[in-house]
């Protein structure tokens, strides 16, 4: 049976298979994990929906697919492997999972061909490794179901053969230790190889041009020392932002502007109402009371709170508030419901339960739909103010720096207040400057008067 990349969720259209954790050929239980995979900014593990073999692995990881594409195959237990038998000779050179030794139909075989297993299976992976290591697969004994050939079988092989002969195959190196041995006329027999079946890479290469095996002067101007350089690839979640924000950065023309806002009262105002909390109930964090806040301006001004959709500008009938979270796993937002309807306390709720999952990677793919306005809070890491970037298909951004004490000028006398820097970003496609600066204006209003977020707005 094909092994498909599930659909979770009405949003989900594509996704990340991130790692195997299950070989071809690999014995898989019913409800074992089989491999993980990521849709959005969620991590997910796809479980096997029966127990069997596992077959051919189409996708290597960090390959993102739509949904319904086949990634892997599954033999059914008591379900035999069909092996061919009416196939041409196929040699060990083609990509592909074959089987090698069949014989043509009505043709009569030779004393070699009798000597020769009548099939030998092999998973591509050991096809590629045998290749490498100048291996012929019918000298191989393959451990897998119907004695099919792993990687490991070829690595044994590999090792036994060198062992026994003493003699390493021709390309047991990798290109780049070939190509750098035969720039510097280093003698590889004189090299002790680290790699896979004691293959030689470059790391040995360069082992051995320290150690004197090559005269210096030949390597002046052409072997490099080895840096502190890392390349990581641009895979999954990192992948998926990089993605959006060029979208965003190339398809919206951005404005932002920006303002500082008197935070004494929101501050002064959250520590009364935390203080009131004392039945075991969750703190109300600032990032709850800015939801709160952001999420009633909205609703005044609801042109901040829409998206373009072809030649129309479509305003959403509710207000959805995505929160920008920090994960190790990269930028992830997952959204606050109904912002606008909600209490404090239960904006808090919603908001601990959907960071705790973004912070483990158990997200849901439905925890990053229908965003219609997004918050990014860059004030716990002493940032002042900052450009943010829309994420698309919305409107606007708010982006909100620390709060900190600053003299100001009160009636004559020095004074010390809280203040905070708002710098919002907009889609001048949809709004203009003047009711973008009325809609921060009106957030900065809010914030200076917090306890108006616990009167109605409708």
């Amino acid at each position: 049976m094909d092994i498909v990349m599930p659909k979770l969720g009405l949003t989900m259209t594509e996704g990340t298979l991130t790692e195997w954790l299950k070989e071809e050929g690999g014995i898989i239980r019913h409800g074992e994990i089989l491999f993980l995979f990521e849709s959005e900014k969620a991590t997910m593990e796809f479980e096997s929906p029966a127990g069997g073999v596992v077959g051919a692995l189409l996708v290597s990881p960090g390959t993102t697919v739509a949904c319904g594409t086949p990634v892997a195959s599954l033999i059914i237990e008591g379900t035999p492997e069909v092996t061919p038998t009416a196939v041409p000779q196929i040699s060990d050179d083609v990509d592909i999972p074959t089987v090698v030794g069949a014989p043509t139909v009505g043709a009569s075989r030779t004393a070699a061909d009798s000597a020769r297993p009548a099939d030998v299976v092999a998973t591509p992976a050991a096809k590629r490794l045998a290749r490498e290591l100048d291996v012929t697969l019918r000298d191989v004994s393959g451990r897998g179901p119907n004695g099919r050939i792993h990687m490991a079988d070829v690595e044994q092989f590999a090792k036994q053969q060198i062992s026994e002969t003493g003699i390493a195959t021709a390309v047991e190196m990798t290109p780049v230790a070939r190509r750098l041995a035969e720039d510097v006329g280093l003698d590889l027999q004189q090299v002790s190889g680290t790699g896979t079946a004691g293959r030689i890479t470059r790391d040995d290469v360069i082992a051995a041009i320290r150690m004197g095996l090559v005269s210096p002067a030949s390597t002046v101007a052409r072997v490099q020392p080895p840096t502190n350089e890392r390349r990581l690839p641009l895979t999954g979640v990192r992948a998926v932002i990089a993605k959006r924000m060029s979208e965003s950065a190339f398809t919206a023309p951005h404005v932002t502007l920006h303002t500082d806002a008197d935070a004494t009262a929101l501050v002064a105002a959250r520590q009364q109402i935390n203080a009131e909390l004392d039945d075991g109930s969750a703190k109300i964090s600032y990032n709850a009371f800015l939801v709160a806040l952001v999420a009633r301006a909205l609703r005044e001004h609801p042109m901040l709170n829409a998206c373009l959709v072809e030649e129309e500008i479509l305003i959403y009938g509710t207000v959805n508030i995505a929160l920008a979270i920090d994960t190790e796993r990269g930028l992830v937002v997952p959204v606050i419901r109904d912002a606008d309807r909600l209490s404090l306390i239960d904006i808090q709720n919603s908001a601990d339960v959907l960071i705790q999952r973004a912070l483990s990677g158990a997200s849901l793919p439905d925890d990053f739909s229908d965003g219609t306005f997004t918050i990014t809070n860059l004030g716990m890491f002493d940032i002042d103010g900052f450009t943010p970037i829309i994420n698309q298909p919305q409107s606007a951004i708010l982006g909100v720096g620390r709060i900190v004490s600053t003299p100001v000028d009160a009636g004559g006398a020095v004074a010390l207040r809280e203040r905070m820097t708002l710098s919002l970003s907009f889609d001048h496609r949809i709004v203009d400057g003047g009711p973008a600066a009325r809609y921060l204006q009106r957030v900065k209003q809010l914030i200076e008067r917090p306890f108006a977020t616990l009167l109605r707005a409708d």
